[in-house]
């Protein structure tokens, strides 16, 4: 007689609601704190797994993670993370060049480049340590050095939103150098991914030969029939149309997974080619947002958090010599690389800081990545760990150095005092819908 089949649900209906509380409860503490809410997800995440709560109690860790329950766990949160991704995509508003594409070019190629060069030297001295057995230096080194080069673009325009800057000129230079950044970073990390998967030159060469077909479809094909099917949409169809949006963020997911480039990039270029102004896509858009990112979103959170082992480091001294260099490439890449090329575009010192500080956060998108690495095997779990360490110190400091470097200099006399530089832009708020809440 054979066993009876493994009912994962009795033991999701407990871990779930756990995850979501834990992640919510997190996220409005890191809010009070003035912290963006995905560093509270991110740090909750990390402490349910083997950091902290399988350390103080196994026990208790493994009743509500059984290992039976967390494939399910990782595959409710990686529905979460597609519907993210589609969101992202939909929000990256490149009409934020307008008046500042030049800059806008520069800063981000270069905060791209300067990581990407520091990157690439740090994971060749890195390469003999922390390579997992079997993988080539060559997707080894390229998945360091993007994973260096990455800008958090929702949690960029999340910190802008809630300090009312989104719309001063300012958050729209920095919105732009993100949005250039975001779509190179993702196309660099789609070529990475293709040498991890495949591991030859050949077989990536082909799998960017499917990809760019693909891109051809998406660009000339599906796009024009979204937007016409938009423009028939009304309110009686908006259900239809969240369907709709579902069904093809998923199919194209699976088409780039055959592919070989990862499901993420399918979900993320259907956002891209979904149509903006539609009534009915703004109403499924935020009903989906309003589902994915308190409910589903937290799930992939604890699924990163349980691969994040800080006891993998430990007391050895060499770990953390490796994740002090790890964080200090990270920054300086991007921030000094992004701060020194707004000024001399010029920019004043305190807007080129700022700018800097905002293309350093690095956020859930980085988590993204790093799971990408980890799933494909180019790295290990002590490097994933100290690199989620520097994706939560590096989105961390990006509010409170933006408090720093915006706040206003005391006048050395009232004869000499001029107006602050910023009163317009202080008492401007922001009409637009909110982006995502991560």
């Amino acid at each position: 007689m054979s066993a009876p089949a493994f009912d994962p649900l009795p033991d999701l209906l407990i871990a779930v609601p756990v995850v979501i509380a834990a992640c919510r409860a997190g996220a409005g503490l890191f809010r009070r704190m003035g912290q963006p809410p995905v560093i509270g997800e991110m740090t909750l995440g990390i402490l349910l797994g083997p950091s902290l709560l399988g350390w103080v109690s196994p026990s208790l860790q493994h009743w509500l993670f059984p290992p039976e329950v967390l494939p399910y766990i990782g595959a409710l949160g990686n529905l979460g993370l597609l519907a993210f991704m589609f969101l992202v995509g939909l929000e990256l508003d490149l009409s934020a060049l307008r008046g500042h594409s030049r800059t806008a070019v520069a800063v981000s190629q270069v905060s791209i480049a300067l990581p990407l060069v520091l990157g690439s030297l740090l994971a060749v001295g890195m390469y003999g340590t922390f390579a997992p057995e079997g993988v080539g230096r060559l997707p080894f080194v390229l998945f360091i050095a993007v994973s260096m080069s990455i800008t958090a673009f929702p949690v960029l325009a999340r910190i802008l939103t809630d300090r009312g800057m989104y719309t001063t000129r300012l958050g729209s230079l920095a919105m732009a150098c993100a949005a250039v950044d975001d779509v190179t970073a993702w196309c660099l990390l789609a070529v990475v991914a293709a040498v991890g998967a495949s591991g030859s030159l050949q077989d990536a060469a082909f799998t960017a030969l499917w990809s760019a077909v693909f891109l051809a479809v998406m660009l000339w094909v599906v796009r024009p029939l979204l937007a016409r099917a938009a423009q028939r949409a009304g309110r009686a169809v908006e259900s239809t149309i969240l369907v709709a949006l579902f069904c093809g963020l998923c199919l194209s997911a699976f088409v780039t997974d055959r592919i070989g480039i990862h499901a993420l990039f399918g979900a993320f270029l259907f956002g891209v080619m979904t149509p903006r102004g539609s009534r009915a896509v703004e109403i499924s858009a935020a009903r989906l947002r309003a589902f994915t990112l308190p409910v589903l979103l937290p799930l992939f959170f604890v699924s990163t958090g349980l691969k994040t082992d800080i006891g993998l480091l430990g007391g050895d001294p060499t770990q953390w010599l490796w994740a002090g260099a790890v964080l200090v490439v990270a920054a300086f890449g991007k921030w000094g690389g992004s701060t020194a090329v707004a000024r001399l575009a010029g920019e004043p010192w305190r807007e080129a800081m700022s700018i800097g500080a905002l293309m350093n956060c690095r956020g859930l998108t980085e988590l993204v990545v790093l799971n990408l690495g980890l799933q494909l095997g180019v790295i290990g779990p002590s490097l994933f760990t100290i690199l989620v360490l520097m994706a939560l110190v590096t989105t961390a400091v990006t509010s409170p150095a933006l408090t720093w470097f915006r706040r206003e200099p005391l006048p050395a006399s009232p004869a000499l005092a001029e107006p602050p530089q910023e009163t317009a832009d202080a008492v401007r708020r922001s009409t637009e819908p909110s982006p995502s809440g991560v």
